[in-house]
């Protein structure tokens, strides 16, 4: 039997209309909270033995031997990225402390990171994707852990790996706003209104599975999956295999939301009493400006200046000038950034201690916005040459595709912009081998 098995508890979404015939629903709004309400607080605090520490530290050494030249104008955001305080213990945790396999991953995670760069993905390139609010970002749980609404039924365009990119951008914005001590999401999956045509193929759900297991290592806090209809428990069934059996813990099916979100936070839809009305234009404006993006994917501090906000306690604290601590481990770890004890293995410190950003930092952010642009205009033009989306990608694809039943970790692919992947889209209700596929996992 599947462990993707319907619970008996009632959908969250039935409690929609409860609230709707029981109780006064609320005015609507489509102001989207960024920051946990008062007296939400992050739950969990992670603590280290000596040896865990001396693993930490030993991986952060390893690290440090495969970063870039700081000539490199990507250099930044890797160092950034290396320099959260609780970077290299997720690796290591996910690594279930074993310090090879924590290389290999954080290995590949940087070597993810040079080719995808998240931090650097243009808002304009993805926005046409969040025009539905199939992806909405809003509201935090009872630990303090930002909302991801994901809504499958509201799709808008075909499978591409844009499709990927707006996901992997929201991720980075859940990040964002994360507050001190928090290191995890909530997902919220909302199958009301789905179809077979607009929910992901398990060959998409195994790609996205690659990068969130791989790349954002314990960063999920919650995965709390509403309204499921048959064919969707065998989706789920088929993608089973590939979940780290961590990660699978962590995802509950129809519970009931209300005793883990606070209703003011939680959608009407849901049974809270946040009537989100979902407007685009604003949406899309409000989360952009206040994570500090640029139109060209950089950030801007309140000066208007290219600036490197440090990762691990949320755009807020490095808006509010706060740092981790040198030698800092775990999330929450602030002082100011003058402060002599402030980590100074963080980009443009002397930046956030002054307010401002060096000429050369500038430089740096301008070259890797163009380099990026380049790199479209090039497969923009190999497109105009007569090359198929499907040739241009062959060589990722081909890392992506698992022979049928096969189980085991998902190898990383290839996520650039482009057209739709015609193997990969899904437009039609589960074939018989898709069928058979989760039936052999269910086994």
């Amino acid at each position: 039997m599947s462990f993707f098995s319907r619970s008996s508890t009632k959908s969250a979404a039935s409690s929609v209309h409860s609230l709707a015939k029981g109780k006064e629903v609320p005015e609507p709004t489509s102001k989207i909270f960024t920051t946990p309400p008062e007296g939400i607080t992050p739950k969990k605090k992670w603590e280290y033995n000596e040896e865990q520490l001396a693993k930490i530290a030993e991986l952060r050494e390893y690290t440090s031997t495969l970063m870039l030249p700081e000539s490199d104008p990507y250099y930044p955001w890797e160092a950034r990225f290396l320099a959260d305080p609780g970077c290299h213990p997720r690796y290591m945790r996910a690594a279930k402390w074993k310090l090879p396999d924590a290389k290999n991953r954080i290995k590949g995670t940087i070597e993810w990171r040079r080719e995808f760069k998240p931090e650097l993905i243009v808002p304009d390139e993805v926005s046409v994707e969040a025009e539905t609010g199939k992806i909405i970002l809003t509201g935090f749980d009872e630990d303090a852990r930002p909302i991801l609404y994901l809504r499958p039924g509201r799709e808008n365009t075909e499978t591409s790996p844009r499709q990927i990119r707006h996901l992997i951008y929201h991720l980075e914005r859940a990040i964002d706003l994360m507050p001190p001590g928090q290191e995890q999401v909530a997902i919220i999956v909302d199958y009301k209104s789905a179809t077979s045509q607009s929910n992901p193929s398990i060959s998409t759900g195994r790609k996205v599975l690659s990068i969130l297991q791989n790349h954002y290592v314990e960063r999920l806090g919650r995965g709390l999956v509403v309204n499921m209809s048959w064919w969707i428990n065998a989706f789920f069934t088929g993608i089973s295999p590939f979940l780290d059996p961590i990660t699978r813990d962590k995802i509950r099916f129809n519970p009931k939301l209300e005793e883990l979100v606070p209703v003011h936070q939680l959608d009407c839809e849901f049974g809270g009493q946040y009537n989100f009305q979902f407007d685009h234009d604003e949406y899309w404006k409000t989360l952009t400006e206040f994570c500090r993006l640029g139109p060209d994917g950089c950030r801007s501090n309140l000066q208007g200046e290219k600036w490197y906000p440090p990762l691990g306690n949320g755009i807020k604290a490095a808006m509010d000038g706060l740092v981790p601590r040198k030698g800092s481990v775990v999330s929450g770890d602030v002082v100011k950034a003058d402060d002599p004890e402030a980590d100074t293995s963080i980009p443009g410190l002397a930046a956030l201690a002054s307010g401002s950003t060096s000429k050369e930092d500038q430089t740096a952010a301008e070259r890797i916005v163009e380099q990026t642009r380049e790199g479209q205009t090039t497969e923009s033009n190999g497109e105009a040459n007569g090359e198929s989306d499907e040739a241009a990608l062959s060589n990722g694809l081909a890392k992506t595709k698992l022979e049928s039943g096969e189980a085991g970790p998902v190898p990383a692919v290839e996520t650039k912009p482009g057209g739709p992947v015609g193997d990969f889209v899904f437009d039609h209700p589960p074939t018989t081998p898709e069928i058979n596929e989760a039936l052999r996992a269910a086994a």
